[in-house]
């Protein structure tokens, strides 16, 4: 029944917010309303909603699930882009992941949920 998923995250500077997801991860920035701003690249939508007080908006995150996972975890590496906490390696729950922080603080988790062996990163 479900289909796609669309997270909504706090953008606490909208330029630097638009460069992030451009320059960095690679989005496409679609759309503006008075300050509500959406990006997409393939199939992936992520939506980030104005917001002036860093404290009102912590804690947020999501994560997008890829194909490919080695080649993008290297191109953030030499961006600078991964978090120092969130190297790839495969979670006890069975997804190799990684983690990059955006410029906001948001948390975004890139997974890839196909079956890994144990052995592997």
């Amino acid at each position: 029944m479900f289909k796609r998923s669309t997270p909504i995250l706090a953008s606490l500077n909208r330029a630097e917010t638009i460069a992030f997801y451009t320059e960095k991860l690679g989005f496409h920035f679609t759309t503006e309303n008075n300050g509500y701003l959406i990006f997409e690249r393939e199939d992936i939508h992520i939506h980030l909603f104005p917001c002036s007080d860093p404290a009102e908006c912590r804690n947020m995150g999501c994560y997008l699930y890829v194909t490919d996972i080695e080649q993008l975890y290297a191109h953030y590496q030499t961006l600078g882009i991964v978090h120092p906490n969130g190297l790839l390696k495969l979670m006890p729950w069975g997804l190799r992941q990684f983690a990059v922080v955006d410029n906001n603080g948001n948390i975004i988790y890139i997974a890839d949920d196909r079956p890994a062996l144990k052995a592997e990163v």
